[in-house]
C-alpha cells in the first residue's frame, strides 16, 4: 500500500527523535508499506531523505505565517501532486486535525485519494487564559472544521479525545470517527529487574502552562516529606516552577532534571514507585503508556487516555491538588497494590498498545477506505 503521511514536522535522520512515537510508526509501517512522509516546518530546511525505508520530504520552512503559510500550503500541495504522480497514492493520512488536516483533506479532493486525520493535540480545546488551543480564534476553528469535515476517516487516540469533536461544535457522522491509540515501542520502554524506590514519583512533560506542574507541586506538598518528584522536560514555566517549589518548602524534595534523550527515559520510569500526570489536556498522554510499558502505574487527571482504562492508574479531577495528593498517598501506602497495578498496566499495553498493534488497525482502516473507493 501507498502511503502518504503528512506531519508538521518529522525526523531529520535515524537518531532524530523529534516526536518519538510519529518514528516508531514510520518505521513499522514502511515494514509492509511505501510509506512517504512530507514534513511541512522541521527539519528547518528542505531535503528529500530516507529514515528507516520511508521517504522524507522536508519543506523546512519553520514558523511562518500570513502570506508565506498560504504559500506553504500551495507548496504542500503541489508538492503532493508531485509524489502523486510519481507514483500514486491509496491514502493520505494527516497527524493533526490542524493545516496538515486541511491541506490533505483539499489534496485528496484534488487528487481522488481517500483521508484519515488524526487527532493528535490542542486542535479541540481553547483556554484563553493560558493561550492554548486551536478554539481560540475563528481562522484555526475553521481550519480545523475543515479538516475533520473532509476526511473521510477521524482517528481519535481516546474516548476523552473524540468526545470533544462534539463539544467543540463539529458534528461528524456516528461511522466516521475511530479510537485508534498510537502505540508503544516495549522493546525500549520495559520493567526493570532493579529495586523500585517507593518514594519516588516522576513527571515527564514540557514546562507549560496545559502540564499544569503547579498544581503537582501543591500535591506533592500535602504529601509526606520524605516523597521525592523527578521532572522530566523543560519549557518557560521551570523558572516559575521553582519559585512556587521554594515558597511551599519542598524545593528539596524535587530535582528539574530537564531535558532527557528518548532511549535515556526508560530507565527514569524504572526508578520511580508512580507517573504522575497532572495535566489540563491530553490528546493521548503518551507518558502514561510509556510509564505503564515500564510496569509503573500512573496518577492522572481526567484527561486523555488513562479515564478509559483503569488498568493504567487512578484519574482525578483536573487541578485537583488534594484529589491527586490523596490517590498517590493511596498507591504509595499499598505496595502490593501498586505493584499489581503496575504488572496489569503492562499486559494491557502487550495485548493493546504496541506500536506494531497501532500500524495494524491503521493499515486496517486504509484497506477499507481504498476498498470502499474501489467500489
Amino acid at each position: 500500500m501507498r502511503v502518504g503521511i503528512l506531519l508538521p514536522g518529522f525526523s531529520s535522520s535515524e537518531n532524530d527523535w523529534a516526536i518519538p512515537v510519529q518514528l516508531n510508526l514510520v518505521r513499522e509501517m514502511a515494514k509492509q508499506d511505501d510509506v512517504r512522509v512530507l514534513a511541512l516546518r522541521y527539519p528547518h530546511h528542505r531535503d528529500r531523505y530516507t529514515v528507516h525505508g520511508a521517504e522524507v520530504c522536508s519543506l523546512g520552512v519553520g514558523q511562518v505565517r500570513g502570506l508565506r503559510r498560504l504559500a506553504l500550503w500551495v507548496d504542500t500541495l503541489l508538492t503532493l501532486r508531485r509524489l502523486h504522480r510519481d507514483r500514486p497514492f491509496d491514502v493520505l493520512h494527516a497527524m493533526w486535525a490542524d493545516e496538515t488536516g486541511l491541506i490533505a483533506t483539499w489534496a485528496g479532493r484534488w487528487l481522488g485519494v481517500p483521508v484519515v486525520v488524526s487527532i493528535a493535540g490542542g486542535e479541540l480545546v481553547g483556554f484563553d487564559d493560558i493561550n492554548y488551543g486551536l478554539q481560540r480564534s475563528p481562522f484555526s476553528r475553521w481550519i480545523v472544521g475543515q479538516a475533520l469535515h473532509g476526511a473521510d476517516r477521524v482517528a481519535a487516540a481516546c474516548t476523552y479525545a473524540a468526545r470533544l469533536i462534539p463539544q467543540a461544535g463539529y458534528q461528524l457522522s456516528p461511522d466516521k470517527t475511530r479510537i485508534i491509540t498510537l502505540g508503544m515501542d516495549t522493546t525500549v520502554f520495559r520493567p526493570s529487574e532493579r529495586p523500585i524506590s517507593s518514594k519516588k514519583l516522576i513527571h515527564a512533560a514540557s514546562l507549560v502552562p496545559v502540564k499544569d506542574q503547579a498544581t503537582l507541586l501543591r500535591a506533592l506538598a500535602r504529601l509526606d516529606e520524605s516523597i521525592t518528584l523527578d521532572i522530566i522536560g523543560t519549557g518557560p514555566q521551570e523558572p516559575h516552577l521553582r519559585s512556587l517549589a521554594a515558597e511551599l518548602g519542598i524545593s528539596q524534595r524535587v530535582r528539574f532534571v530537564g531535558a532527557v534523550p528518548h532511549l535515556e527515559t526508560p530507565a527514569y520510569y524504572q526508578q520511580a514507585a508512580l507517573n504522575i500526570l497532572c495535566s489540563r489536556h491530553e490528546g493521548l498522554g503518551m507518558v502514561t503508556l510509556e510509564a505503564a510499558a515500564c510496569g509503573i502505574p500512573t496518577v492522572g487527571t481526567t484527561v486523555g487516555l488513562l479515564p478509559d482504562h483503569p488498568a493504567l492508574g487512578i484519574s482525578v479531577t483536573v487541578g485537583d491538588d488534594a484529589a491527586l495528593a490523596s490517590a498517590v498517598q493511596l498507591l504509595l501506602d499499598d505496595e502490593q497494590k501498586r505493584a499489581a497495578l503496575g504488572a496489569a498496566a503492562r499486559n494491557l499495553v502487550e495485548e493493546h498498545f504496541t506500536i506494531q498493534e497501532t500500524v495494524r488497525q491503521f493499515r486496517a482502516l486504509y484497506a477499507e477506505l481504498v476498498a470502499n473507493k474501489s467500489h
